[in-house]
């Protein structure tokens, strides 16, 4: 958890049992759930709540769900409450417990994701509809960005957890990681009650949900996390997280050329086409091995690239529900239970190093010795700088960059800073971000060290000449710590609130980049929440987007793809290839086709808009079906992006108004040997079903 609890409380819980089964259920809770019940209190005391909580409050945004909940309106159910964030470690380990909960009991519980944003970035509706989609999380989902139900609750500390019996009483708030055991035992045990007393208490009638598409992002990848370039071998590999595999690009000629893992998410070694991963992320190649950070496995795996297998070499695919000691060497490392590894970095001995980052420390892998150990931090979620090795004090590390001379920098995501570990020097300190022992210190200013700011960096890479570049993620900026110096500059991207547009420094966009990597001049950005790898030319000083030569071999069969629920985004994207495009005078059509009967509302302003990434911004109102917007295709690589909305309606009922909201991005190159003067844009609007 972010913070130390200063007090646990529960509500008042009651329940008629025998005394054998009683006991059986208090001890269970008091030891997982660290005392969430009191040994002392009556079997009625175990079930049946006193606390009558307060209704939500209206006008938040839900997710997952037609039209916002209210407690009365779930009056027979077993509620649960889970209060996160989601940058939160802690939060995230939580996400397939209760998936396991929603499976056991779909018929008497409800669970509702009560999302009170820790960082700006979190709090804001689309971002957490990414999380909701990449997280594959199918209940509702309550955006609580004002805190308002934390504080009815008295929530104070992410994550917890409410339970509201079925009558409509608060019966259990706790905080922390809970596990499936115990929700199990003590829900069992509260279904039977009330069903002893009358089977229609419980309400069995599932709730409807409007899981708000799974759909194709419209790109061959799905939520990259991470990526690795690797000039001596001229390859590129990808993170590609939400389908749970690796992908293996040529380098020189952008082809696909192999694909890790079947795409099934799940917890399997054996053959490229039959291992199955789970949300991996970081990677490190040690000659044909590859080495790869499998989160929600919670076990590192190695891939050999001439053999096509997959093996695994640390973890039993258990989440671990402690830590290794520091100074303890463990010699069975695939007996270990580990906790969420992001990422994976070599140094010049030969060691694999392991941001931990559900332990907030740092391991060490020896291969050759097949030894796992605790390397960096005492497990203490906390920015204590300055101190040695051993006594440091981390808070969640998701990025890993080895300079050589035992200098290892990790971005240490929820401090929302860059930190360096020197081994030779046996010190940790802060290199970028707040220097202060807080973990709510976080903003977007560039200076210097201790007045920069970052939000929850996620990556770290270094440059030929000793520049260290950061993904500052939540503030979708890449920026860099120059050689030699100790500011923090921006170096790409317009922050706030994230988009996707290539081109010149100020112009650039991204949305929650996650991953770097450094090869040949170029800087790889696995840019997440765009489903897209970014190239940056650090001479040339553009930034594009790498495009595979053979996207076709990334096409993968849909059943394949474990995404449950959520959103990418509530409009439709539509990405265009590169058009090839005749230098200067130029148009971009849009050719509209309604279903019969149908026409553009007169009385409401439909527009298109488009925005350049050379500054130009260009808007048309939409009064006809075919639109044509002149504009000058500049010479060389740039990109349009589109964006219509369209009001429509039946003939005679204009005052039945209908929306459709569609994006386009249209990159192109243009010449003056090229043809093509006119990108014509075409969309169909089905008829709707009303």
């Amino acid at each position: 958890m972010y913070e130390s609890i200063n007090r646990m409380l529960s509500f008042v819980i009651s329940r008629r049992l025998s005394m054998t089964k009683k006991i059986a259920i208090l001890l269970l809770l008091l030891l997982a759930l660290g005392g969430m019940a009191q040994a002392q209190r009556s079997p009625q005391e175990l079930y049946e709540g006193q606390f009558q909580p307060p209704e939500f409050p209206a006008g938040l945004d839900w997710i997952n769900v037609e039209n916002s909940l209210t407690l009365s309106g779930l009056a027979g159910k077993i509620v649960i409450l889970d209060f996160w964030t989601y940058g939160c470690i802690n939060c995230l380990h939580v996400i397939p417990v209760l998936e396991q909960v929603e499976q056991k009991f779909a018929d008497e519980v409800v669970v509702i994701g009560v999302h009170s944003a820790k960082f700006e970035t979190e709090g804001q509706t689309e971002n957490l509809r990414q999380i909701v989609q990449r997280y594959g999380i199918h209940h509702p989902v309550v955006n609580d960005n004002e805190f308002a139900i934390w504080r009815n609750f008295g929530a104070n500390a992410w994550p917890t957890v409410v339970i509201i019996d079925p009558r409509g009483y608060g019966v259990i708030r706790q905080s922390g990681e809970i596990p499936f055991a115990a929700f199990d035992s003590y829900l069992t045990g509260m279904i039977e009650h009330y069903d002893g007393i009358d089977e229609s208490i419980i309400d069995r009638r599932p709730l409807e949900l409007a899981l708000e598409g799974a759909g194709d992002p419209g790109t061959p990848l799905l939520y990259p996390g991470k990526v690795l370039a690797d000039a001596a071998s001229n390859r590129l590999f990808i993170a590609d997280s939400s389908h749970n595999r690796i992908v293996v690009v040529d380098l020189a000629s952008k082809e696909v050329v192999d694909i890790i893992g079947s795409s099934a998410r799940g917890f399997a070694d054996g053959g490229f086409d039959e291992a199955r991963f789970d949300k991996p992320q970081g990677m490190a190649l040690d000659g044909n091995l590859l080495y790869i950070a499998d989160v929600n496995n919670h076990a590192i795996r190695s891939a050999d690239l001439a053999a096509r297998e997959v093996m695994t070499l640390a973890g039993n695919g258990i989440m671990g529900r402690s830590r290794l000691e520091f100074g303890i060497r463990e010699d069975n490392p695939l007996g270990v239970s580990l906790r969420s590894p992001w990422d994976v970095e070599f140094d010049d001995m030969g060691r694999l190093h392991i941001a931990m980052a559900g332990t907030h420390q740092l391991y060490i892998y020896e291969p050759e010795s097949n030894l796992l150990y605790p390397s960096v931090g005492n497990g203490r979620e906390a920015n204590l700088n300055d101190v040695s090795l051993a006594n440091a004090e981390l808070a969640q590390p998701s990025g890993l960059y080895y300079a050589g001379a035992g200098k290892l920098y990790f971005a240490d995501s929820e401090s929302s800073t860059i930190r360096l570990a020197d081994f030779e020097n046996d010190q940790v300190i802060v290199v970028s971000g707040t220097t202060a022992n807080s973990l709510f210190d976080f903003g977007d200013i560039d200076g210097e060290l201790g007045e920069n700011r970052l939000q929850h960096a996620l990556g770290v890479e270094g440059g030929p000449n000793g520049e260290i570049y950061i993904a500052d993620t939540y503030n979708s900026r890449i920026k860099v710590i120059p050689a030699s110096e100790t500011s923090t500059q921006t170096l790409f991207g317009r922050g706030g609130a994230g988009g996707y547009m290539d081109g010149e420094p100020h112009l650039v966009q991204f949305d929650e980049p996650g991953g770097l990597s450094y090869a040949d001049g170029i800087l790889y950005v696995a840019d997440t929440n765009n489903h897209v790898i970014r190239t940056i030319d650090l001479e040339a000083n553009i930034v594009d987007t790498f495009e595979f030569s053979n996207p076709e071999a990334l096409v993968i069969d849909p059943d394949e793809v474990t995404i449950l629920g959520g959103n990418i985004a509530d409009d439709t994207i539509v990405r265009l290839d590169r058009q090839q495009v005749a230098a200067g005078e130029g148009t971009i059509s849009l050719r509209l086709t309604l279903a019969p009967d149908f026409k553009i509302n007169p009385l409401v302003d439909s527009k298109l808009e488009l925005e350049s990434n050379t500054d130009d911004s260009v808007e048309a109102a939409l009064t006809d079906k075919y639109t044509t917007v002149p504009l000058i295709f500049v010479e060389g690589s740039g990109q349009y992006n589109a964006e219509v909305t369209l009001y429509y309606c039946r003939g005679g009922e204009e005052a039945l108004c209908f929306i459709e909201t569609v994006k386009w991005i249209i990159p192109y190159e243009a010449k003056v040997s090229n043809s093509l003067t006119e990108i014509v844009l075409e969309r169909m609007i089905e008829s709707p079903d009303v």
